[in-house]
Formats: structure tokens, C-alpha cells, sequence
């Protein structure tokens, strides 16, 4: 399976050779989180730091609500609470607004953050800020090959390990 998340769309997997991705980063936050042992990831697009309610629709849209529903997810697949790890990719200011505070990127970037620092779990990597959108792609194995692009650039690895190229 190869799938694209979507703006506040959330997707897992535990089969190795899928591929999940968010394309177009701009001040979303593409989320990872992963359990290698099990060789399972999940990957969120989220838009806003805070949901308006509990029970708000896309719960992959908010910071708050993406990082556990994403756990769940990940539990369902056979993953352990106890061992998921976190890439953030995004959170760019996408448009100059004058130092007013209002910079959805790092906001973004700064809920999900403590929402992982609130459930102990490690952030692995990340490539947040500047002014830049980007896409992050998951290839599911056990080694989480996690690789970014920058728009105009090339893929770079972030996470994981890289697969061999073929002779």
C-alpha cells in the first residue's frame, strides 16, 4: 500500500514495503510515530495545535488529538505503548505576518511537542521551521527508512537506515 495522508488525515501500517506520505508540508506537521521492534508506523497531517472539542471530527488534524489516536492505531496493529518513537517534519511560516504572533508553523510544531513530551516519547528527529514547505515519506520496515524533501530539493534521510541500492 502506498498512501498519501492527506491534511488532517491520519495512517498506519505494519506491513513492510508500504509507504506512507504527506506532500506539500507547509505549516502542518507531518508526525511519524513508530514502533521498530514491531515494524509498524503511523503518520498524521496535522493542520492546528487544538481541537475545539473532544470529539472532533479528524482527529488527525489536531495536534492533541492526532498523537494519541495515532498510539491507538499503532496498538491495534500490535505495537506497545511503551515504545513508539517520533519524527516531525514541517511547521514552516508560510506567510509573513509581521512578528504578530500568529505563526501556525511553530505553533504547530510546539504542540506537538509537548503532546510526545506529556506521553514520554522520543523525537528521533526533526526538520521544522524556516520558510520552505516539504514532504515526508515512511518506508515501513524495520529500519523506518524516513526520508524528507525540501521543495526545489532532493530526498534526504532523517530517520532510519537507508535501503540498499540494487546492483
Amino acid at each position: 500500500m502506498d498512501a498519501v495522508v492527506r491534511m488532517g488525515e491520519a495512517a498506519v501500517s505494519g506491513t513492510a514495503g508500504d509507504t506512507l506520505a504527506c506532500i506539500g508540508l507547509g505549516s502542518c506537521i507531518g508526525l511519524a510515530l513508530y514502533d521498530r521492534s514491531q515494524g509498524i508506523a503511523g503518520l498524521a497531517h496535522v493542520m492546528l495545535p487544538a481541537a475545539p472539542g473532544p470529539d472532533a471530527d479528524q482527529p488527525g488534524k489536531y495536534a492533541d488529538l492526532a498523537v494519541p489516536a495515532i498510539i491507538e492505531d499503532l496498538v491495534g496493529l500490535g505495537a506497545g505503548r511503551a515504545r513508539p518513537e517520533a519524527v516531525m517534519v514541517g511547521g514552516a511560516a508560510m506567510f509573513s505576518l509581521g512578528g504578530s504572533g500568529q505563526d501556525i508553523g511553530q505553533r504547530n510544531a510546539e504542540a506537538v511537542r509537548t503532546v510526545l513530551d506529556g506521553l514520554r516519547i522520543p523525537v528521533r528527529a526533526t526538520d521544522t521551521g524556516g520558510s520552505k514547505g516539504r514532504t515526508i515519506r515512511i518506508e515501513v520496515s524495520p529500519q523506518m527508512t524516513t526520508l524528507v524533501r525540501e521543495a526545489g530539493g532532493t530526498d534526504e534521510l532523517i530517520f532510519g537506515e537507508a535501503a540498499p541500492v540494487a546492483a
